[in-house]
């Protein structure tokens, strides 16, 4: 400044105005140079790191580059040139406050450096397959809370010109307030810990809690949440400690295993079950899946009669076949020689307590597709075919009376009236 000031002597100017204008030109010189120096970094160092992050093989840099850390770093270079000259006492009766503004407004920076580079290193964290298993972003926001609360403080000891560790010192009788306002964070670090060290929940598992309406995917757990997308697309956020205090189920199990379980019945008129005649016997052993069956079964039967010697002109002495028997054995055979069906877990066909709606046979086995679609698509293969195999074995599918069935007993019924009145005519 006293370079231009003395300049501006030379033109016979007045003292004061003088000076005036030295402080000015000075300021502007400052601002140039703070501008070329910005658009220096950004247009060329920026471009030069941009090139070469590019160019390479690596993926990290390239998160870096696109989380902005290194154009946010550009921002230091006019803060620090402010504060060179200032340190040279260009500007004496400011220089105090010119420092402890360009002081703030590098903390103000460092945190948005350093808040990037943790957005950063999450998404650099979340390209291993580990990160499922072991997510970081609670602690990330964690070490966030704490960076930009120690950044506050900074801030405002710099503006009033006092030491940090006067508003440290005076934490502990703030702890009460805090303990508050932070609550939910606290809460959800613990519950973090937890989740994560017992390994409760990985982004990808689906969980099903009806008290939050929440039946769906995980797609990301943070610090105070878990955001589920539902099977309707719709968005459930729950919190974390909701996880470690409720009950919720994860069906991570089930896809792991391999197999989904079908638990479905059939329910059966128990007046269409009846003892097997001979014809229906016959008509049995036609069926491919059954006839070794019906053979070791008549055999069994046979000797067994025999050596007791049952008296079999009554069909309720001694052991006989049923059609209901058959009919178990056959949808047992059935789904074990199914493709959909894991046959290397549990499978069976039993009979469940009679209730008002018939005698229940209920299907129980894991089918080897995991998938929604795939597992709906066996399960209804498999029931079509029951319901419309059961006929053919004298049976009848439980179903209450529908509107038909009552048309068709009224028209049934006006026509045997019919008949009536036409006999008596």
């Amino acid at each position: 400044m006293e370079f231009i000031e003395n300049w501006l002597v030379q033109f016979d100017m007045n003292p004061k105005l003088t000076g005036y204008l030295a402080v000015i030109l000075t300021i502007l010189f400052v601002a140039l140079i703070c501008f070329i120096a910005n658009l220096i970094t950004k247009k060329i160092v920026i471009r030069i790191i941009t090139h070469i992050v590019r160019r390479n093989n690596f993926q990290w840099d390239d998160i870096l580059l696109e989380r902005k850390v290194f154009r946010k770093l550009s921002h230091i270079v006019p803060a620090v040139i402010i504060f060179a000259f200032a340190e040279t006492g260009t500007f004496p009766t400011y220089e105090d406050l010119i420092k402890q503004f360009v002081l703030v407004y590098l903390i103000i920076v460092g945190l948005a450096v350093i808040n990037s580079l943790l957005n950063a290193i999450n998404d650099i964290y979340q390209t291993y397959e580990i990160s499922k298993i072991r997510p970081i972003k609670g602690y990330i926001q964690v070490i966030k809370i704490i960076v930009i609360t120690i950044g506050i403080i900074s801030v405002i000891a710099s503006l009033i010109g006092k030491s940090p560790f006067v508003f440290l010192s005076g934490i502990g009788a703030l702890s009460a307030i805090f303990m508050l306002v932070f609550k939910d964070s606290i809460l959800g670090l613990v519950a973090g810990v937890q989740l994560t060290a017992n390994d409760m929940v990985r982004v990808g598992d689906w969980i099903e809690m009806p008290k939050y309406d929440a039946d769906g995917d995980i797609i990301d757990i943070s610090l105070n949440t878990v955001k589920v997308q539902n099977w309707d697309k719709t968005i459930t956020m729950i919190p974390a400690y909701a996880l470690i205090s409720d009950s919720f189920k994860n069906w991570r199990g089930m896809q792991n295993s391999g197999g989904r379980r079908i638990k479905r019945s059939v329910f059966i008129d128990t007046t269409s079950i009846a003892f097997c005649t001979e014809e229906m016997i016959e008509k049995f052993k036609q069926i491919q899946i059954l006839s070794d069956h019906i053979s070791n079964r008549e055999h069994e039967i046979v000797e067994y009669n025999t050596k007791n010697h049952i008296n079999r002109n009554s069909p309720v002495n001694g052991r006989a076949m049923t059609n209901m028997g058959v009919f178990r054995a056959y949808v047992s055979n059935y789904i074990q020689r199914h493709s959909g069906i894991n046959q290397d877990m549990t499978l069976m066909v039993r009979q469940l307590a009679p209730t008002e709606h018939g005698l229940p046979l209920e299907i129980y086995a894991f089918t080897s597709d995991t998938s929604w679609a795939v597992y709906e698509s066996v399960q209804a293969d498999i029931f079509d075919h029951l319901f419309a195999v059961a006929p053919e074995f004298g049976l009848k599918i439980f179903q209450s009376p529908s509107g038909n069935d009552m048309r068709s007993m009224v028209e049934g019924l006006n026509e045997e009236v019919g008949i009536r009145d036409r006999e008596q005519e």
